[in-house]
């Protein structure tokens, strides 16, 4: 069970759940991930730089570009990139074009899902600001106040080889141990969760009800 500061029990988001439906559902805040020291860490560190677990949520055009990289003219896994079915078993998420708010909610959700140490690709200028729907009722112009970016990769639509470049500069960023956003996630969850509730009205997701 959960304490708050004042070291009282603190009701868990799914303490009403059916217990066989429980362990569907996360049930604590994130947590910070401390790094280990030395070279331990350095050699983590170049492990996941070079098998990268890819889970692509293509919420629009830019899921057009992510196929090729499968093909043999790109071949992205001689860089150690391979495509996942679910969140729980990827490290990176690319988020492949515009976000509306009825995808917003899936994004967060996949997102959360990933274990840590997990990093986020932002696919096209739509993750920017909008790009050509930027004045959309329906549309989150930026989707880095929602969850931390990582790296984005300007465009509409980047070609392969420049979601290629993306990767190289995120192996980079990993391998250097700059790669925190995670714990920036963590760190900063209240601020995160103000600014999805925000947007979502309507949840619909036993989880989410902080």
């Amino acid at each position: 069970m959960l304490k708050n500061q004042e070291n009282q029990p603190q009701k868990l988001a799914n303490a009403g759940l059916p217990e066989h439906e429980k362990y569907l559902f996360c049930d604590a805040r994130p947590r910070i991930r401390h790094p280990f020291k030395g070279f331990w860490e350095k050699f983590l560190n170049w492990a996941r730089a070079n098998s990268i677990w890819m889970l692509a949520y293509g919420t629009g055009c830019g899921a057009i570009e992510l196929r090729p990289l499968m093909t043999a003219r790109y071949d992205v896994f001689r860089y150690g990139i391979a495509p996942r079915p679910t969140p729980r078993q990827s490290s990176v998420i690319i988020i492949g074009g515009y976000c509306s708010v009825k995808t917003l909610k899936r994004i967060i959700r996949s997102y959360e899902q990933m274990q840590n140490p997990k990093f986020v690709l932002a696919l096209g200028s739509c993750t920017i600001n909008g790009g050509m729907y930027w004045d959309s009722y329906n549309t989150i112009n930026r989707i880095d106040a929602y969850i931390p970016v990582d790296i984005y990769i300007a465009g509409c639509m980047p070609r392969p080889e420049a979601i290629i470049a993306g990767f190289k500069k995120l192996k980079q960023l990993i391998k250097s141990g700059k790669a925190e956003g995670a714990n920036l996630y963590a760190e900063n969850f209240d601020w995160y969760k103000a600014n999805q509730k925000k947007i979502i009205k309507d949840w619909n997701m036993p989880d989410y009800n902080w």
